[in-house]
């Protein structure tokens, strides 16, 4: 084996002489999650919880995707009534079978351009070897509210 195979895995991009550290988004996420995680162990907990968790979320978002949040939420009941909403990472977020199938990150969440509706790996969107799994929104109008529908139609199969 040649030396510059046996380099060692790289570690994470902190300058020289300083740690690596999470964000203080990433922090808060991770501890709404572990929340999020000790809530959902608990045997009484029902799908009203979950929509309480989720419009509470969207509630603490900035207006704008606030209504963003809150159209993808009732795109989401309308058509794909099967997911049970949860948040996810502090995120309103849709299950299947305790799997998140689809979720919406917030702009400022952290610190992004744009509004994201992401689905994860549950979500059947697959189309040959390559195929988005987030959606950039940063208006919602007739023509996105029916790409959404059809996204979530798809992605419970």
């Amino acid at each position: 084996m040649s030396p510059a195979a046996k380099k060692t895995p790289a570690k994470t991009a902190a300058a020289p002489g300083k740690k690596a550290s999470f964000s203080a988004g990433e922090k808060a996420a991770m501890k709404a999650y572990a929340q999020e995680l000790k809530a959902q162990a608990r045997a009484d907990r029902t799908r009203e919880d979950g929509e309480r968790e989720v419009q509470a979320a969207i509630a603490a978002m900035p207006a704008a995707d606030r209504a963003l949040a809150a159209r993808v939420h009732a795109l989401v009941k309308a058509h794909a009534p099967a997911l049970v909403p949860k948040t996810w990472y502090g995120m309103p977020a849709y299950a299947l079978d305790d799997k998140v199938v689809c979720f919406f990150k917030d702009a400022q969440k952290f610190k992004d351009r744009y509004a994201t509706l992401g689905f994860n790996d549950k979500a059947r969107l697959d189309d040959g070897a390559m195929w988005p799994t987030a959606f950039a929104l940063t208006a919602m109008n007739a023509e996105v509210e029916k790409r959404i529908a059809a996204l979530l139609k798809r992605a419970l199969g």
